[in-house]
């Protein structure tokens, strides 16, 4: 079972990629594991592989509109399919980098990939249940998903 410290780390990593990209703070909402269905996603997801101390995956997932207003507070206006995965992909690589800074060699920790279309085309690990933390942007929500054992 994962404690709080390692899932604040996954949180704040996220929160801390829309204080400093998008200079505006998304909030929280209250986590809840999933017990008996796969947590889903949305358009876009960036997925992190974890090994070492623990193991599994965690991945960041938000819909097409929420990316866009990023993009357009991030001054971008190149809204193609790329350009999504790019910014999706950036978020996860904020994730994982926070991660790495928190437990360093304990947590080896993948680039992250990224799947678009909402499909779940990867396996979350057998023997966890996934956390779900909401993430509130604006009027956007997306998710972030640890699943570690």
């Amino acid at each position: 079972m994962l404690d709080e410290r390692e899932l604040r780390t996954f949180v704040d990593g996220t929160t801390n990629f829309f204080e400093v990209a998008a200079q505006q703070p998304a909030t929280v909402g209250s986590p809840y594991l999933v017990t008996d269905d796969r947590p889903g996603v949305h358009e876009y997801t960036g997925i992190i592989r974890v090994s070492g101390r623990r193991s599994g995956l965690v991945y960041f997932t938000a819909p097409k509109t929420l990316l866009t207003v990023l993009l357009m507070k991030m001054q971008e206006n190149d809204f193609s399919h790329q350009t999504m995965c790019d910014a999706v992909g950036e978020v996860a690589n904020t994730i994982s980098g926070n991660a790495r800074r928190d437990y360093g060699k304990d947590f080896v920790i993948s680039v992250p990939t990224v799947v678009s279309g909402g499909s779940e085309e990867f396996e979350l690990p057998g023997d966890t249940r996934p956390y779900v933390i909401p993430i509130n942007w604006r009027s956007h929500a997306a998710k972030l998903v640890v699943c570690l054992r």
